[in-house]
């Protein structure tokens, strides 16, 4: 039964049912235990430890802004009644409006959160002239106004400030009515009739929040669910519309339809069944909170039987007000990956909390995306003063989108691009800046095959082309696109500034004094100035990760490249070997190229050999963020010398012997052999 009710509510079937909210039957309407109870008073707790709610005083501070707001727009529309020359009567019936939506409306802000609001205005109150003009001039002369930016060019042109501390954002729609009535009733079809596409947009943050509210069963229990998503999904690196993840409107929208799936549940079920739903749910079947309405006034609606465009949507979360749209159409192959992981993860936890078998502190653990990746895009932008970078931090950030949707199609879905959903900014630099980073790593389920290879510099090169093409570029907008490794991640995108230890992997240990020979005697085979590694490095080597990662980093190259023992020469491309990343250069590899191996490999086979090498987990990782080459004995010290000084005229490699002894691989016996790491020379 349950089973049935998911498929019709995954859109699978749909059927014509009795009088419910939603387009299905509830999957449930099952009424709370006395354990529900318990587990939501622990939830709401939590939300209160958290700092999820407002005190009182910011509470009144809010109505008392919206009131004041309120009464600055009816001034400003009769003042320019008055100035356009309309009698006195149409100026004593000259009227604007305020309303709020978005979280403040649905009764889910925190503290400090903005407050979205709209400006409805009569046909004679222009957005160009009258509202970013006139009204920018009489909001710019107030004392109580902070941090004025009119934000004309944008999707949904937004007046964007502090008022008396509170941030506000500040839509306008221009109504083809000459009298905006106090009691005007926006949900109707008709407020639509007669008015440009910017006003539409504008108003429809309005109407469908008012949409959401009277499609819920429960409102309080739909604030309490959509409070607790919202910030798991912030913990979780999951909340951004910008980046191809989720906002405010879409996981609204989500829990709504919980709500309307399980009419009498409590929070702490409605989470859970949140997460079992969209667990099992068949993308891209689409989410929607009512039938769509195709109205009357012909303006487009989703509908991807007759839009192409709609039927490449990914994850359609539909908009219940008129005209319908898909509210997560920037959602992409990477991102929806990401979110359906993270899903899997909390139904886990959820059904461990239903055994009471974990707490709630659990579910909400923040997502370490600095550590879930070896290899790093790190996107850097800089300006000359806060105006300018606002601007062009605004644009970059809305073209990493297109960037994670190109690696995608240039890599056939092959490569997956995690964009972080925050900026991070170097406190100890001056200047305004900022920077953005993507992990990256190939996509789960997707088979290795020996020798494949990704190229993303021209993806890169694309990007940056596009990015450059601003109309509103200035001299000191800077856009910087570069690889980096997690080990050489900068220390400031971590808490507190501080590299997390990684822990160490238990492992084959012996004493420096039966390492260092051997590793002497090699050392002895080329010139110390050409070694690389001096024998103080090789003093301390069971603590030398540091020393390692420092001697042997690639540099910063946009360029991805993974070692393959049957891939001598990578050119800076993806192989299909281990996850470490080589910049484009080229390794040193004999002439008879016998064997070459991933650094990992190589140590891994020198240990079962009983060649002892100290192989704790830090030194394993550092070993194997360069290229290691196997080379036998029979090519003489000059002769490798000449390789590695023609290698360096090009400013490629840096050579230096590792250890020296005999094993057997896989792919022959080497009675006596030296291994070689390569590094970039900068």
């Amino acid at each position: 039964m349950v089973t049935a009710a998911l498929m019709a509510a995954s859109g699978q079937t749909i059927e014509k049912v009795s009088q419910h909210l939603g387009v299905t039957e509830p999957i449930s309407i099952a009424g709370p235990a006395d354990a529900d109870f318990v587990k939501t008073r622990k939830l709401e707790k939590f939300l209160v430890s958290a700092g999820l709610y407002e005190n009182q005083d910011e509470a009144v501070l809010r109505e008392e802004v919206l009131g004041r707001l309120d009464q600055i727009v009816k001034l400003w529309v009769k003042q320019i009644s008055r100035n356009k020359g309309f009698s006195d009567q149409l100026v004593l019936e000259a009227n604007a409006k305020i309303f709020t939506f978005g979280s403040y409306r649905l009764g889910v802000h925190g503290p400090g959160a903005d407050i979205d609001t709209l400006c409805i205005g009569p046909r004679h109150a222009s957005r160009e002239e009258d509202f970013f003009v006139e009204l920018h001039t009489i909001l710019a002369d107030m004392q109580e106004v902070t941090e004025l930016h009119p934000v004309t060019d944008a999707h949904v042109p937004v007046m964007k400030f502090k008022f008396n501390g509170i941030s506000i954002d500040l839509l306008y729609a221009r109504l083809a009515l000459w009298v905006i009535p106090e009691d005007l009733d926006i949900s109707q079809e008709s407020i639509l009739r007669n008015i440009d596409e910017q006003s539409v947009r504008s108003l429809n943050g309005c109407r469908v929040t008012d949409q959401i509210l009277r499609l819920v069963p429960n409102i309080q229990h739909f604030r309490t669910t959509l409070r607790c998503l919202k910030y798991w999904a912030k913990r979780r690196g999951v909340y951004s519309n910008v980046t191809g993840f989720l906002g405010g409107v879409n996981w609204a929208l989500l829990v709504a339809r919980i709500c309307q799936l399980y009419p009498n549940a409590v929070p702490s079920t409605l989470v859970s069944r949140f997460f079992r739903v969209y667990t099992q749910w068949r993308w891209p079947n689409p989410v929607m909170l009512c039938a769509i309405d195709e109205g009357t006034l012909g303006l487009p609606v989703w509908d991807p039987r007759k839009n192409p465009r709609d039927r490449m949507h990914l994850m359609p979360i539909i908009t219940p007000a008129y005209p319908c749209m898909n509210s997560s159409y920037n959602v992409s192959l990477s991102t929806l990956r990401v979110m359906m992981e993270e899903f899997q993860r909390a139904n886990e936890i959820c059904e461990t909390l239903e055994t009471n078998k974990a707490e709630w502190n659990v579910l909400f653990e923040a997502y370490p995306f600095f550590e879930a990746y070896k290899n790093y895009l790190q996107i850097e932008i800089n300006a000359l003063d806060d105006d300018d970078f606002r601007k062009w931090k605004g644009w970059v950030e809305s073209r990493l989108r297109q960037l994670t949707l190109k690696i995608e199609k240039h890599t056939y879905g092959m490569l997956q691009c995690h964009p972080y959903p925050c900026e991070v900014v170097d406190d100890s630099r001056k200047g305004r800046h900022c920077a953005f980073f993507m992990g990256l790593q190939r996509s789960q389920g997707v088979p290795q095959q020996e020798g494949q290879q990704f190229d993303i510099r021209a993806t890169v090169d694309e990007f940056r082309h596009s990015v450059n093409m601003y109309m509103l570029w200035k001299p000191g907008m800077e856009l910087h696109v570069s690889h980096v490794r997690r080990k050489s991640l900068p220390t400031y995108v971590f808490a507190g500034g501080v590299r997390p230890v990684r822990p160490l992997r238990s492992s084959a240990v012996i004493s420096k004094s039966a390492l260092r020979p051997t590793l002497s005697h090699s050392v002895s085979q080329l010139p110390k100035s050409d070694s690389g590694i001096t024998d103080e490095d090789l003093e301390d080597i069971s603590g030398g990760a540091e020393r390692l990662k420092r001697k042997f980093q690639t540099p910063d190259d946009v360029v991805l490249g993974k070692r393959h023992h049957s891939s001598p020469s990578m050119n800076g491309r993806l192989n299909s070997g281990d996850e470490s990343i080589a910049a484009s250069h080229s390794p040193l590899v004999t002439s008879n190229k016998q064997l070459v191996m991933g650094g990992e490999e190589v140590l891994e086979n020198i240990m079962k050999q009983g060649l002892e090498v100290y192989s704790a987990e830090e030194e394993l990782e550092a070993l194997n963020e360069v290229s290691t080459s196997v080379l036998r004995r029979d090519d003489s010290a000059e002769q490798l010398h000449s390789k590695f000084e023609q290698e360096s005229d090009r400013g490629q490699s840096r050579l230096s012997v590792l250890t020296s002894g005999s094993c057997s691989f896989p792919n022959g016996v080497v009675d006596e052999l030296e291994i070689y790491m390569w590094s970039p020379l900068f």
